[in-house]
């Protein structure tokens, strides 16, 4: 069989697909990676064949260009809100985060790669196409070509379970209020290749899930979700000396992210003072941080570890305890490890969801990042050191995560789909 991974150039969001498509290729079938030219770097170090596709996107440019840009604090139109938990807002309000969301952020990383992905995928005539959540382009190739395709959201679907709640609210609004951005924009572009619009687009013919369903979001009924077991990817990865020893004292890793941060040029918390707070702590911290992010630091406490960078995979099983930004690959790599956190989630996308969903089954604490104290983190982290209640629920998502099918039982799944 032959099958396309399909991702925008973010390093992040393919990352999560790399485990599936290797099981893929473990099992016998051509794998092909088509990303936008930016990727190639990060394809060629997983292993994986890398074919480029249509020219890099220009989305984080054009973002931190804008006049009213405020670095993301307010979060992703519509998801953010969703994350929280806020109630519902008039409809033009929701209607306007849609148009913003299609027109700002799925059109610019998708419009620069779809006409050279359809081209390819006509040319190579693939079986199989998995894209990532947002790669719509994904769907249109493989509807053009003939090819089965399935959506691989990076976490919980939070895709499927905003675009159910627009749908909802847009069938009460009288007939002229009812626009669909997403339909506008996808229709256009499926048409153009002789695709014929239709939800399937949106959600794939099929879902891969790899959060367990004590984490699952409500989504339509009649979606069909794959279940995998999360494996966690960071990349290429040396595990250094220091690590191969046990810590004398319980460990905690500050694992804050990589990719907002970088391109944003700053974390969602002080750093120094999460470190303040875990100074008198008796513990060792790890605190994962770039070169140029630990010069700003100066003086550090005596029980505080500078890396560069570790492999999170490696680092989380030797924690105790984890501080953590409430990204989905984080979040998941800890919990597969069985590793309680304090999450102070940044209020961009669905992080806020996922901390509240963690620390409703006790396997974490939140702390809101605009109210990080020295006092509230060394509070935070002494209530997972001392309390095995923390740890043993912590313990209860890993044995549930791994008890999910694993990579190589969906590669079986998917060849028997098609």
């Amino acid at each position: 069989m032959r099958v396309v991974v399909a991702s925008l150039a973010e390093k992040t969001n393919f990352l999560s697909l790399v485990p599936v498509a290797w099981a893929l290729r473990a099992a016998g079938h051509e794998v092909r990676v088509a990303s936008q030219p930016a990727l190639g770097s990060v394809v060629r170090h997983t292993g994986l064949p890398f074919v480029p596709v249509g020219r890099d996107h220009g989305f984080w440019r054009h973002l931190t260009a804008r006049s009213s840009f405020d670095g993301l604090r307010g979060g992703v139109p519509l998801f953010s809100a969703f994350g929280s938990g806020r109630g519902q807002r008039p409809w033009a309000e929701e209607l306007e985060d849609y148009r913003q969301v299609v027109t700002w952020w799925w059109r610019m990383v998708n419009d620069p790669m779809l006409d050279d992905l359809v081209a390819f995928c006509r040319e190579w005539r693939p079986d199989l196409v998995v894209w990532e959540p947002i790669t719509f382009s994904g769907a249109i190739a493989a509807q053009a070509c003939g090819a089965a395709h399935v959506r691989h959201p990076w976490g919980a679907d939070v895709f499927g379970a905003v675009r159910a709640r627009f749908l909802a609210r847009m069938a009460e609004q009288p007939p002229a209020e009812r626009e669909d951005p997403l339909a506008a924009w996808l229709g256009a572009r499926a048409a153009r290749h002789g695709v014929e619009y239709s939800e399937t687009l949106v959600h794939g013919q099929a879902t891969i899930e790899q959060v367990p369903a004590s984490l699952r979001v409500d989504t339509p009924s009649h979606l069909d979700y794959l279940p995998v077991r999360y494996v966690p990817y960071n990349g290429r990865a040396v595990v250094p000396h220091w690590l191969r020893t046990p810590p004398e004292r319980p460990r905690v890793g500050l694992c804050l992210g990589t990719s907002t941060a970088a391109w944003l040029g700053r974390f969602g918390v002080d750093v120094p003072m999460v470190l303040e707070g875990l100074a008198d702590l008796d513990v060792e911290v790890v605190a994962t941080l770039p070169a140029h992010e630990q010069a700003k630091l100066g003086a550090v406490p005596a029980n505080t570890r500078l890396v560069e960078y570790v492999p999170l995979h490696a680092l989380a099983p030797t924690c105790a305890a984890m501080i953590t930004h409430g990204g989905t690959g984080t979040v998941l790599t800890g919990l597969a490890h069985g590793v309680p956190q304090l999450v102070s989630p940044r209020p961009t996308f669905d992080e806020s969801l996922l901390a509240s969903s963690v620390a409703g089954l006790g396997a974490a604490r939140v702390l809101d990042p605009d109210r990080v104290t020295p006092g509230a983190v060394a509070a935070g982290v002494r209530a997972l050191l001392d309390d095995p209640r923390h740890t043993r629920a912590a313990e209860a998502l890993r044995q549930e995560m791994a008890a999910m099918p694993s990579p190589a039982d969906l590669a079986h799944t998917l060849t028997d789909r098609r």
